[in-house]
C-alpha cells in the first residue's frame, strides 16, 4: 500500500511540474521585447530596438515617472484591449498613444510626467 501512495504521488508531482512549464511557456510566448503579457513597460533611453525595460507597471491609474529624459520605448502589452497614455500632467492633459494592446511609442519622455492605464470602457 504504501509503495502505491509513492507512485501515486510522484505520478501527481509529475503532472504539477509538467503543468507549470506548459504554463510558463504560454505566458513566455506573449512577452513582447522583454516587456511580460500584462504590463505596460518603459525602456531605457536610446535602447532601440526595445531589448529590457527599465520600468514595468501592472496596475491601472496614475504612474508617475521619475529622472526619464529623452526618446525611450514604451510597450502597451496589456490585454482586454487595455490602453495606456502619455500625461503632461499627473493623469491629466494625456496624449492618445497606445490605444490598443500590443502597441507602442517611441517617445520623448522629457516632457511627460506619467503613464496612465485603464481597461478598455464599452
Amino acid at each position: 500500500m504504501r509503495r502505491l501512495l509513492r507512485g501515486a504521488a510522484a505520478l501527481a508531482l509529475a503532472t504539477a511540474a509538467l503543468t507549470a512549464v506548459g504554463t510558463t511557456e504560454a505566458q513566455a510566448a506573449n512577452e513582447w521585447a522583454g516587456c511580460p503579457y500584462g504590463a505596460v513597460c518603459v525602456y531605457p533611453q536610446n535602447q532601440n530596438p526595445a531589448v529590457s525595460p527599465s520600468h514595468i507597471y501592472w496596475t491601472y491609474g496614475t504612474h508617475n515617472l521619475h529622472n526619464q529624459y529623452g526618446n525611450h520605448w514604451v510597450l502597451n502589452n496589456q490585454y482586454d484591449g487595455a490602453l495606456a497614455m502619455l500625461c503632461y500632467s499627473s493623469g491629466t492633459d494625456c496624449t492618445a498613444d497606445m490605444l490598443a494592446e500590443g502597441t507602442g511609442v517611441y517617445a520623448d519622455l522629457t516632457p511627460i510626467n506619467s503613464i496612465f492605464l485603464r481597461p478598455h470602457l464599452n
